[in-house]
C-alpha cells in the first residue's frame, strides 16, 4: 500500500476472503466515521470480519515451517494468523494503522512473548532487535516499489533470515475488489522472484498456491461479481473448498488464488 496505507497488510484477514484470506479489509471505522489504513486496504473494521479457520490453518501450515524462532509481522490487521503461534520466544506483531494496533495490543495482553507496535516500512522505520523471520501477507500489492519494500523489511531480519511472502495471484484474477482496496498489481512466480532478487534477497521457494480459491475468483472477476468478500460465500469456502485445496496444493498446479514466496537475507545465518 502506499501513502497513508504504510504497511499494514491486507492481512488477508486480509483479502479476498481468504488472500489473506482473512485479512481482508474493510469499510469505515465504525462510531468515529473515519477510514484507518487497515479499512481501507482489507475493507474490514478492527471490530471484526469474516472468521475462516480453516483457511487460516491452511495458511498457517504453508508458512509455519519456514519460520524460526523470533518472527515479525507486518501488517497483521487484527492478528488472526499470528494468534496461530505459539512457543516462540519472540512474536512481534505490527501494523501502521493505530486502531488495529490497538485492537493488537488488547489482542495479545496476556502474551508475554509478543510485542505490538505501530510499524511503518514506508518512513524507514525497522526493529532495533532483528528477528530469524518476517512475514508479509496481502501487503506487497499495495506497493509500487515492491522490491523497496522487501529490501527494508529485510532490515529487521538477521543475516540469513528468512522473509515469507503471500500475495494474490496473477492479473487475470484482478477486478474491482483489487481496485477498491488498492492493489497495484498481482503476482506471478516469476514477477515475484524477480521483486525479491531486485530486494537482494535468495529466493529458496516460490509457487501457487490455493487453486480452487483462484478458480472460484476467476470466476467471480468475468462475472463482475469479484467486489468483496461474502460471509456466506466465506464459510462455504472454508468449509467445504479449503480441505479439497490442500489436497490439490500437493500436484504443484501451476495456477492459484495466490503466491507463496520464501527468501533469504544476505550473510551468514544468525
Amino acid at each position: 500500500m502506499t501513502g497513508a496505507h504504510g504497511v499494514h497488510g491486507e492481512h488477508g484477514e486480509k483479502g479476498e476472503h481468504g488472500e489473506h484470506g482473512e485479512k481482508g479489509e474493510h469499510g469505515e471505522h465504525g462510531e468515529h466515521g473515519e477510514q484507518g489504513a487497515f479499512a481501507r486496504a482489507t475493507g474490514r473494521i478492527a471490530e471484526g470480519g469474516a472468521d475462516k479457520p480453516r483457511y487460516r490453518r491452511y495458511q498457517f501450515d504453508l508458512i509455519a515451517p519456514h519460520c524460526g524462532r523470533s518472527m515479525l509481522e507486518v501488517g497483521a490487521g487484527l492478528g488472526e494468523f499470528a494468534a496461530q503461534f505459539t512457543g516462540l520466544d519472540r512474536l512481534v506483531i505490527t501494523d501502521v494503522d493505530p486502531e488495529a494496533v490497538n485492537v493488537l495490543k488488547e489482542r495479545f495482553a496476556d502474551r508475554a512473548e509478543v510485542e505490538v507496535r505501530g510499524l511503518d516500512l514506508t518512513a524507514g522505520e525497522w526493529l532495533d532487535r532483528p528477528v530469524e523471520t518476517a512475514v508479509a501477507i496481502n501487503v506487497l500489492e499495495h506497493f509500487e516499489d515492491d522490491a523497496g519494500l522487501l529490501a527494508r523489511l529485510a532490515r529487521s531480519v538477521v543475516p540469513g533470515g528468512t522473509i515469507v511472502v503471500w500475495v494474490p495471484a496473477y492479473q487475470s484474477l484482478y477486478g474491482e475488489f483489487d481496485r477498491s482496496v488498492g492493489h497495484v498489481r498481482r503476482y506471478t512466480p516469476a514477477t515475484l522472484r524477480a521483486a525479491a532478487l531486485r530486494a537482494g534477497l535468495a529466493v529458496e521457494l516460490v509457487r501457487p498456491v490455493n487453486l480452487l480459491g483462484g478458480l472460484a475468483w476467476w470466476g467471480a472477476v468475468r462475472m463482475g461479481r469479484a467486489m468483496s468478500p461474502q460471509g456466506g460465500a466465506v464459510g462455504l469456502y472454508d468449509r467445504v473448498l479449503v480441505p479439497a485445496t490442500r489436497a490439490l496444493d500437493r500436484l504443484r498446479v501451476p495456477f492459484g488464488q495466490s503466491v507463496l514466496c520464501v527468501a533469504r537475507t544476505s550473510g551468514a545465518a544468525g
